[in-house]
């Protein structure tokens, strides 16, 4: 039969300390806030470039098609 002292390398051995694990909480937070943030750079330039752009120039087609429209 074992003694205490046989199984003193096991208990040992049994209580060593783990690698400790990464924050994965905090990892993912802040993935997330990066994702965020550049989500709504993204939407605020689209929605510039419509705003002024593209919006200028369908409001010119329609008021020449509504012009057209008018003389006939």
């Amino acid at each position: 039969m074992s003694t205490l002292e046989d199984d003193a390398p096991i208990r040992i051995a049994a209580k060593m300390p783990r690698s400790r694990p990464r924050p994965l909480r905090a990892i993912l937070a802040v993935l997330t806030a990066q994702y965020t943030i550049v989500t709504i750079v993204v939407s605020l330039s689209v929605a510039g470039t419509l705003r002024y752009l593209v919006t200028p120039q369908i409001v010119a087609k329609f008021e020449l098609i509504a012009a057209a429209l008018r003389r006939i």
